[in-house]
């Protein structure tokens, strides 16, 4: 690779730390209620959530939206909140066009190993909730998926990066292109929703912090965000299966890796199902995202822990 793209990761790397470091900030000051704050709303008014918690919100009168009219308070800007996304955006930029780099040297999809697909997966995460928060107001929680991103950036640069000759059953070029970029885009995206599901079980139906996004935000968000990576987590699983019957003479074989990602989209499938139930709605269907989530971990880490055909990390 050039120099240039050498630089890239660690300029990402360091943007994204910056972005998670102003999203805790643009946070705790929204929490706090800091008077300072009314120098960013440009002439929205505020609504105090109370001596409790001391939040801050932009009145309703102000912020509801004609294409969501049921949506909650709207959360006031902050200086903080515009930087957050903008050193995200910053971080995006330069990982992806490292990514992009990287896959023309080599030819592929650029996650044919540990650190190539936890820069990726991290890119994804960050990609992910980008998308998000433009159309929903959730970068008061903007800090957990960019934290999600950094830790995943932060462990990889403590792992072997030079590109290396693949394991044979890897050396299809089109297939680990498609079958683990989908796995990589799926997984950001559920990062997003692990995001909404916390926020959801911290904020409660009561809606009790006036700095989060209301509890009808946070469930819309979780949901979008599923829709739209359940189907591409599927047609992953289903690639894997046929790329299976090329490398290993058959479609499913029960392997650590095979086993954690079949259990991670019966956990979304369980998740879809129950959020309709009524005796499931809310925090239960909060939870299953929680625990959905740590089973995309599992499904991301496996090949660290457990020995089978898909332990080809570079480790």
């Amino acid at each position: 690779m050039n120099i240039v793209a050498t630089f890239l990761f660690p300029i990402g790397t360091i943007a994204i730390a910056i972005a998670f470091a102003a999203h805790v900030g643009h946070a705790v000051l929204l929490a706090n209620g800091r008077r300072s704050l009314g120098l960013a709303l440009g002439g929205a008014q505020p609504a105090w959530a109370g001596a409790v918690t001391g939040s801050f919100a932009v009145a309703r009168s102000a912020a509801v939206r004609p294409d969501a009219p049921d949506a909650p308070l709207g959360i006031a800007p902050t200086p903080l909140g515009r930087a957050a996304v903008v050193m995200a955006g910053i971080g995006f930029a330069s990982l992806l066009a490292y990514l992009i780099v990287r896959g023309l040297a080599v030819g592929r999809g650029p996650w044919g190993n540990m650190f190539e697909f936890s820069v990726a997966f991290a890119t994804s995460i960050i990609g992910g909730y980008l998308y998000l928060q433009r159309r929903y107001p959730i970068r008061s929680i903007g800090f957990i998926p960019t934290g999600v991103a950094l830790a995943l950036l932060l462990y990889a640069s403590s792992l072997p990066s030079q590109i290396s000759q693949l394991v044979p059953a890897l050396q299809n070029p089109p297939l680990i292109t498609i079958h683990v970029g989908m796995a990589v885009l799926s997984y950001g995206i559920f990062a997003t929703s692990f995001a909404a599901g916390v926020g959801y079980l911290i904020q409660g139906q009561n809606d009790r912090f006036a700095w989060l996004p209301g509890h009808k935000v946070l469930d819309e968000v979780a949901y979008r965000a599923v829709i739209i990576g359940f189907p591409i987590f599927a047609t992953m699983i289903i690639l894997g299966s046929w790329w299976a019957s090329i490398a290993w003479s058959r479609y499913w074989g029960w392997d650590p890796k095979e086993t954690a990602a079949l259990v991670t989209w019966l956990s979304y499938a369980v998740y879809l199902h129950a959020r309709n139930q009524k005796s499931w709605a809310g925090r239960p269907a909060a939870l299953l995202l929680v625990v959905a989530f740590g089973m995309v971990i599992v499904t991301y880490s496996g090949s660290l822990w457990f020995n089978g055909l898909h332990s080809y990390s570079g480790l």
